[in-house]
């Protein structure tokens, strides 16, 4: 099927992958923003807390920004599973840091502390440490890591701390409870959708990645996928490869409003 999807439309491969390098993201105002605030973030090793919707691309951004770090001075911690606990982060941390953990929690903690700031004094290496999903941590989990940036007596910070999660993660940190984390908080960014422009736009370049720079999608179509996405890409996504199958089953020469209309039902659909 996609083979002849791809065949049909004269596409190189299928559009709208989710593997394309850095490079050749498509850099809409969310999207730029939020690598140019991640990036400083990293620069100044503070803490950050990127947070969008579901789709928005929040790791996107994040993949955009480490792209373009020298990997000789930074090392990457990335943590995907919240339910983990407390715990595991710190053995992850160890752990990623070329550590043997200890078993006991007494001593993991001050172990996973000393090994960031060993990577920073002694290798010259910034650690990154990205939690994603953050708005699942735990208050403990929280804690623990506003806990490991006590690092000499409030002095400069040894590591960078990204905190990535849906748009309750801003509203926990203002909870009185995490009024000592919210106060470190070096960095806030929301990222929000793409305007109906971008929408276009975004269409337009990832058609072009796959050899298409000609129209496809008709205006009326490009307005009900952006409509019904909200603007977040990766809504997008699912709409246009959806209405490209449906012009392909229909035998239309481009996308109209009613072929974007029945992708719309089908990927609507409960």
């Amino acid at each position: 099927m996609i083979d002849k999807l791809n065949q049909y439309w004269g596409l190189t491969k299928a559009p709208f992958g989710r593997d394309l390098a850095p490079s050749m993201l498509h850099r809409h105002a969310s999207h730029s923003e939020a690598v140019a605030r991640i990036s400083w973030c990293i620069a100044e090793r503070r803490i950050g807390v990127i947070t969008g919707e579901v789709g928005a691309e929040k790791t996107v951004a994040i993949r955009a920004a480490l792209s373009t770090l020298d990997t000789s001075r930074h090392i990457v911690i990335y943590l995907p599973n919240p339910t983990v606990g407390v715990r595991g982060i710190h053995h992850q941390i160890v752990a990623a840091l070329g550590g043997q953990p200890l078993v006991h929690h007494a001593t993991l903690v001050p172990q996973a502390a000393d090994a960031l700031a060993i990577e920073h004094a002694e290798r010259g290496r910034v650690p990154i440490l990205i939690l994603e999903e953050a708005h699942l941590l735990s208050q403990d989990q929280l804690e623990s890591l506003r806990m490991l940036t006590n690092h000499e007596l409030d002095a400069s910070s040894p590591f960078a701390l990204l905190l990535v999660g849906q748009p309750t993660l801003r509203r926990r940190m203002k909870l009185g409870a995490l009024a000592a984390l919210d106060q470190r908080i070096g960095l806030r960014y929301a990222m929000p959708p793409m305007t109906a422009e971008e929408t276009g736009g975004y269409l337009r370049h990832h058609l072009e990645l796959v050899g298409r720079s000609d129209t496809i999608y008709s205006d009326d179509a490009t307005a009900l996928i952006h409509q019904t996405s909200r603007g977040y890409p990766r809504a997008v996504n699912n709409l246009a490869i959806q209405a490209l199958i449906a012009a392909f089953l229909a035998n239309k020469t481009i996308v109209d409003e009613s072929t974007a209309r029945t992708a719309i039902a089908e990927v609507t659909a409960e």
